[in-house]
């Protein structure tokens, strides 16, 4: 800290070198400080409480799996396995059902998730690029399938595929699941596609590209997010659908996942839950395993397409 001298001779502590007397210290004892802090205290503590109430059933399935029997029917409840067993999961694991299940809804998750994908790529890009007849009439059609029931359509959707003779086939389900998110997935991207302005892909057509390559270069990285995220909601609707499989999978050799967990708990008139919840934990592990591996992706192609825009 310096000290300078006063025009009367008197030198002034803590003066600034040009001879202005200190700033005093702000931000700590301002009155808003105190409240912003308050509030950002009460809304963390909110944001805590929902996560918790939206975990809560999470765990209770997973530890629920590591109980037997007889502790999950006792009244008093358990929230810490700590003397848990494996046998749950062992006995799923030795049902060769459960990998049959597996495989179908394996085969049909893949199928949709990518014909769902490039189907709504590429008529989100038609609807947003291009000016055609009956372009807002497919828009309107867009949204008017979003509002039908999916259940009025389940007789047509079998009598369909019963003609083809796609019953009880992993192509058959994959085409009713393709119909059935394919309306939302394209409104999804076509909102991706008209925040990417077309003034990108036209410099780079000015700087020696041709249409498409400056579509590939310089607009299609900018869409990984959404279609990432389509792709995330494509999955989850594939993989956890339950009443059109009921519908259309009428074999028991055909089942999906959610099908086997179905017959799982209506195969005895005493269910073992422990089982059951076992059951229900591995059907979850792909799907968690699956959005891990797209977040990232999702985070990295949000910053790339930022560095490039």
């Amino acid at each position: 800290m310096s000290a300078t001298t006063h025009p009367t001779g008197r030198a002034l502590r803590g003066a600034t070198p040009d001879g202005r007397p200190p700033r005093a210290a702000s931000g700590a004892s301002r009155p808003g400080t105190v409240g912003a802090a308050v509030r950002r205290w009460l809304l963390g503590s909110l944001a805590v409480l929902v996560a918790v109430v939206w975990v809560f059933p999470i765990y209770w399935m997973i530890q629920s799996a590591f109980l037997p029997t007889n502790r999950l029917r006792t009244p008093e409840p358990t929230f810490f396995p700590v003397d848990g067993t494996l046998s749950n999961f062992r006995r799923v694991l030795a049902d060769p059902t459960f990998f049959a299940s597996f495989r179908v809804s394996l085969g049909v998750t893949a199928v949709t998730l990518v014909a769902a994908i490039v189907f709504a790529f590429l008529a989100a890009l038609a609807v947003s690029r291009f000016r055609f007849r009956g372009r807002k009439s497919f828009i309107v059609t867009i949204l008017v399938v979003q509002m039908i029931p999916a259940e009025g359509l389940f007789i047509s959707q079998y009598q369909m595929l019963d003609g083809w003779r796609l019953v009880n086939t992993i192509a058959g389900l994959s085409i009713v699941y393709v119909a059935a998110i394919l309306p939302f997935t394209i409104w999804m991207l076509r909102g991706f596609v008209t925040g990417v302005p077309i003034d990108l892909e036209e410099a780079g057509m000015v700087d020696g590209l041709s249409r498409t390559g400056a579509f590939f270069r310089i607009t299609f990285p900018l869409l990984a997010p959404g279609l990432v995220a389509s792709g995330v909601y494509g999955f989850l609707q594939a993989w956890n659908e339950y009443t059109l499989a009921l519908v259309v999978m009428t074999d028991p050799a055909q089942r999906t996942l959610p099908l086997w967990l179905q017959g799982l708990v209506e195969a005895n008139r005493a269910t073992d839950w422990g089982v059951v919840m076992a059951g229900a934990t591995l059907i979850a592990v792909p799907v968690i395993l699956f959005f891990l591996f797209v977040q990232n992706k999702m985070t990295a192609g949000l910053v790339a397409g930022a560095v490039k825009g």
